[in-house]
């Protein structure tokens, strides 16, 4: 587990402040809030975003909007390179009021990396018009609707269990196993789930695993890989993917 490093966040003359920082697969940043606005991207690799009402999974492909004052914590998947962008209020007041996730396109990264790369050091006039032409394409990006409903800190059992979950969401590790790691029953946990989420525990545990299998289709992974590694044969996992996505997993790769 680790603290969260932001930049110097006082001079709010300034419009953005940058950050590059490279994390270990396996890290958990601990849950913080800033008061300005943050954009979270990683050039490579994937994370899990936890914000005290949804987790959100983000690959290279994909970046998360944090308004001020929102708490969040990162679970890192697979090692980082990321870039970040932090929005003084007044500018972050343009954007959201609430968290989205948001597809990045080749401009609006190029845009990410060139704020990040310069910082506040360059010509006023060239970083003044970076800052306003990704403002511009952050509202124009498409938001992504795979969220992860999670549940508040009341009880640390459920969310224990739901934090073991997104980091092994296989159908090899049966809910049972979940409960005895969590130190409660099968029937207090299956309770806790629908009192605090509105679902039981299999339905929750498919949408982690959505939002895994396309994280991962987004880099490349094959379909065979993907269900391996969630515990299903190819077929039955397309089968479960086209259910609920209405889409054949090798045909949503194809979209993308």
């Amino acid at each position: 587990m680790a603290l969260a490093a932001p930049p110097d966040l006082s001079d709010t003359d300034v419009p953005v402040q940058p950050l590059a920082r490279t994390y270990p697969r396996g890290l958990f940043i601990e849950p913080h809030e800033h008061v300005w606005g943050q954009l979270l991207y990683a050039m490579s690799g994937v994370m899990w975003v936890e914000t005290p009402h949804e987790a959100l999974v983000v690959p290279p492909q994909r970046a998360v909007w944090l308004p001020p004052g929102v708490p969040h914590g990162i679970r890192v998947v697979s090692d980082l390179q990321m870039r970040n962008i932090y929005l003084r209020p007044s500018l972050a007041a343009t954007l959201d009021d609430s968290v989205q996730v948001i597809e990045v396109g080749g401009l609006l990264r190029e845009l990410i990396v060139g704020l990040v790369e310069q910082g506040n050091d360059g010509a006023p006039e060239y970083y003044e018009a970076l800052v306003g032409l990704a403002l511009l394409e952050l509202k124009r990006a498409r938001r992504s609707l795979l969220k992860i409903p999670m549940p508040d800190d009341s009880d640390r059992r459920l969310m224990s269990l739901c934090q073991a979950v997104m980091a092994q969401p296989s159908l090899d590790v049966p809910f049972e196993q979940h409960a005895e790691n969590a130190g409660a029953s099968v029937r207090t946990l299956a309770r806790l789930f629908k009192d605090s989420l509105g679902m039981g525990f299999a339905e929750w545990r498919r949408q982690v695993q959505l939002a895994t299998a396309v994280a991962e289709l987004i880099q490349g992974v094959p379909v065979s890989a993907i269900a391996r590694e969630l515990g299903y044969t190819p077929s039955s996992f397309s089968d479960m993917f086209r259910r609920e996505l209405g889409v054949a997993p090798s045909q949503f790769s194809i979209t993308l």
